[in-house]
């Protein structure tokens, strides 16, 4: 019996022939050798009853780990190292370029701005010189006369535009 299990692992034997005592652990009728699935064996408890059970076989004890060899390096791991210099490169180009560009940029929005400016003076400014350039018409008068003869009588009138 091995020290760390509290059963005993025997094989299975063949049925006893004659009257069976009781307690053995074989009343009932048993599986034959043959009928028992991988993994299950006959199992003798430490109270001295007998039966199936699944059982682990018997593992060695592993060696203590060796020294890890050198592993090669994975590929990701050499595309990351050599893509992240060329990153970093790309940005301080980037912003060595726009520190030298930083003086037409900011020109060229002070230009942008003043042709804002002059668009909306132009959209203000076109309507004012074209109403001024009219002579001024003199407003339009109408005079209107009715007359009527009685209480209840008919009116009739003229409209005179002038």
């Amino acid at each position: 019996m091995h020290p760390d299990t509290p059963y005993e692992i025997t094989t299975a034997r063949p049925l006893p022939t004659g009257p069976v005592a009781h307690g053995t652990g074989w009343e009932r009728p048993a599986m034959l050798p043959e009928e028992l699935p991988p993994g299950v064996q006959v199992v003798t408890l430490p109270g001295g009853i007998r039966t199936l059970a699944y059982t682990q076989p018997p593992t060695a004890p592993t060696p203590p780990a060796a020294a890890p060899g050198a592993q090669p390096i994975p590929a990701w791991a050499k595309t990351t190292a050599l893509l992240a210099p060329t990153v970093g490169l790309g940005i301080g180009a980037a912003s060595v370029g726009l520190s030298y560009a930083a003086p037409g940029l900011i020109a060229m929005s002070h230009a942008l701005w003043s042709a804002a400016a002059l668009i909306v003076a132009a959209v203000v400014a076109v309507p004012v010189l074209l109403r001024s350039g009219r002579r001024p018409a003199a407003p339009t008068q109408i005079t209107q006369n009715i007359t009527a003869t009685g209480l209840f009588g008919r009116a009739s009138g003229t409209i005179n535009h002038r």
